[in-house]
């Protein structure tokens, strides 16, 4: 059974990434969403020493290479990785969400990685930075419909295809690219690979300017009949119709929990930050005043609070799930469809009940609300989770429910 208290084991990690994030992150917000596509070098020595905590085992799974499933035994209730990368991953981005997003070895290809990779592959890609390539051009949110394809070649795969949004495309050693293998085939021939950015074939061609998260590049890359060794196709090379699209989704399963993470954390530093602001224009706070007796500012906020602990709680379920191996797809989809919307919606109204000050960019709630944008839009929009959602309640498939 799901404890909704922070789990004692990882208290003294949470409070170290909270402090990380506050003098790491915070400090440098501004002035990385100010110098868009310059490297935060101060990330260096953070990522060297998450690097540190993980290898020595003191990590808890900090960090998105921490993020792997395995099967609960027989020890009872287990709070492990999956837990410990949310916790994390929710405080970094009270700090930032971009910054976290630029950390070396820590991107969403890393947690792919992590997600699907064999032993074997596990240890030949340590310490590689990794991006995550799944959007095209035409082709959004249903990865079903992925275009680029990868043909068999003797002992290599030749890719051909382009990839749009791709974060930290530039930065990043390589890139988790997913392709088709047979078109004919559905879903069950989309695989990943992993493509070192060092290999001919491979290039980025243009990093886009963006609304939120500018400290992070994004990257279009263009594969044009790139070799890939056999070896880096992900998981299993054989295409099991039986089991649809279930090995790509397996990423989904680890990876959405940690977006939904993100946007928590980052609504949190707006609600944070509202209520001072609101007690400092002398505002009383009062949860157990009835609404009718509120001032309006009062009352929004407190609503704000109750949609955030709703996502929080969600997000903390598919976490809990994924480490006691229980099949966590719908609430995967159900934190991040929750924490995506509320997330952005709560940033959005800590700006409105704070009028100017909230707008300005003498406070980054302004800032915050560009951020969280993203996170109800990447590893699958609002209208897909939600899609999800109604196809595991109703047991139907995605050609019976579109």
């Amino acid at each position: 059974m799901i404890n909704l208290e922070t789990p004692a084991r990882l208290r003294g990690f949470v409070k170290q990434a909270h402090d990380v994030a506050d003098q790491f992150l915070r400090a440098n917000s501004r002035k990385y969403d100010l110098a868009e596509h310059s490297y935060p070098v101060e990330l260096d020595l953070l990522a060297s020493l998450v690097d540190g905590m993980n290898d020595s085992g003191n990590g808890h799974g900090a960090g998105a290479g921490g993020v792997r499933r395995s099967e609960a035994g027989d020890e009872g209730v287990r709070n492990g990785t999956h837990m410990a990368s949310v916790l994390s991953v929710i405080e970094m981005c009270w700090g930032d969400v971009g910054l976290l997003l630029s950390m070396p070895r820590q991107g969403l290809g890393n947690s792919a990685i992590a997600s699907v990779a064999t032993d074997e592959q596990l240890e030949r890609f340590k310490g590689t930075w990794a991006a995550m390539a799944i959007t095209e051009p035409g082709v959004g949110s249903d990865s079903a419909q992925i275009t680029t394809t990868a043909v068999k070649d003797g002992d290599h795969y030749v890719l051909n295809g382009e990839k749009i949004f791709v974060t930290s495309g530039e930065r990043a050693d390589s890139v988790v690219v997913w392709a088709t293998l047979d078109r004919a085939k559905g879903r069950a021939a989309i695989k990943s690979f992993v493509v070192p950015k060092s290999l001919p074939g491979i290039r980025v061609e243009r990093l886009e300017h963006k609304l939120g998260i500018r400290a992070s590049d994004t990257a279009v890359i263009v594969l044009d009949d790139c070799r890939v060794p056999a070896e880096n196709l992900l998981g299993s090379p054989d295409v099991d119709t039986s089991q649809g699209f279930a090995g790509a989704m397996a990423t989904f399963d680890n990876t959405r929990p940690l977006v939904a993470g993100m946007a928590v954390g980052c609504a949190r530093a707006a609600l944070e930050r509202t209520r001072e602001l609101l007690e400092e224009a002398g505002e009383t706070l009062d949860p157990d005043r009835a609404p009718g007796r509120q001032s309006h500012a009062v009352a929004t906020y407190l609503d704000l609070e109750a949609d955030w602990e709703a996502a929080y709680l969600l997000t903390l379920q598919a976490a809990w799930m994924a480490d006691n191996g229980r099949p966590n797809s719908m609430q995967a989809s159900m934190a991040k469809a929750k924490a995506g919307r509320s997330g952005n919606a709560i940033t959005l109204r800590c700006v409105e009940l704070l009028g100017t000050v909230g707008y300005g960019e003498g406070e980054l709630l302004e800032k915050w609300a560009r951020d969280s944008k993203i996170l109800d839009i990447f590893e699958g929009t609002q209208q897909i989770q939600q899609l999800i959602v109604a196809r595991r309640l109703l047991g139907l498939g995605s050609a019976q429910l579109r």
